[in-house]
C-alpha cells in the first residue's frame, strides 16, 4: 500500500505520547499497532469501522473507538472508515438489513417504506426515521448484526487480499527493474 503517502497525515508515536490530551489516557492510545499502517493493523481497522458504521446514532466512532483500542488496530483507520453511513447511506443499509434479517428469522411481513427526509426539518427529519428503524423491529436487529459481521469480513478480507496484491505488484515491478538494470 502507499504507506509513505499516508504516514504523511498520521501521527508518529512520540507526537501521540506527547499530544496534551491523549497524553492523559497513559499506555491505552500508545500501542504502536493503533497509529502504524501494516496489513493486520490497517484492515482490523477496517472491519472494526464496518462493524460500528452500522451501529445506530452518534455512538458509531465511540463504538469504534472502543472496539479499536482492544483489539489494537488502527485507530484512525477505524474511525474514518465508519463514515460509509450516512444520511445517503444508512436507509438503504437499514432496507438491505431488514430484508437479510427476514430473511434469517422467516420474517414473512412487508416492510413500511421509511420516511421521508427533509434537510429543513433535520430534526424531525432524523426523529422520524429513529422511529420507522424502531418499528421494524427484530428483522431489522437480527439484520443489522448480520450485515455489520458480514461486512466487517469482507472489509478485512478485502484489505488482507488488496494490501497482498500490492505487495506481490511491487516485488515483480522490483524484480523487472533489477533485471533491466542489470
Amino acid at each position: 500500500m502507499p504507506r509513505k503517502y499516508f504516514r504523511r497525515f498520521l501521527p508518529t508515536s512520540e507526537e501521540v505520547r506527547r499530544h496534551r490530551h491523549i497524553g492523559r489516557f497513559g499506555r491505552l492510545l500508545q500501542h504502536p499497532n493503533l497509529w502504524h499502517l501494516n496489513r493486520a493493523s490497517v484492515s482490523g481497522g477496517v472491519a472494526v469501522g464496518l462493524f460500528a458504521g452500522l451501529i445506530p446514532g452518534p455512538l458509531q466512532m465511540l463504538t469504534a473507538l472502543a472496539l479499536a483500542i482492544p483489539l489494537r488496530v488502527n485507530l484512525p483507520v477505524a474511525l474514518v472508515t465508519t463514515l460509509y453511513t450516512n444520511p445517503f447511506t444508512i436507509v438503504p443499509l437499514y432496507v438491505a438489513a431488514f430484508y437479510l434479517g427476514s430473511l434469517l428469522t422467516g420474517h414473512a411481513g412487508a416492510m413500511v417504506p421509511p420516511p421521508p427526509f427533509v434537510w429543513s426539518e433535520l430534526g424531525a427529519s432524523v426523529a422520524a426515521l429513529a422511529a420507522w428503524a424502531m418499528s421494524l423491529g427484530k428483522p431489522l436487529a437480527v439484520g443489522l448484526v448480520a450485515l455489520a459481521v458480514s461486512l466487517a469480513a469482507l472489509g478485512w478480507i478485502g484489505v488482507q487480499v488488496g494490501w497482498r496484491a500490492w505487495v506481490v505488484v511491487q516485488w515483480r515491478r522490483r524484480k523487472l527493474r533489477r533485471a533491466n538494470a542489470g
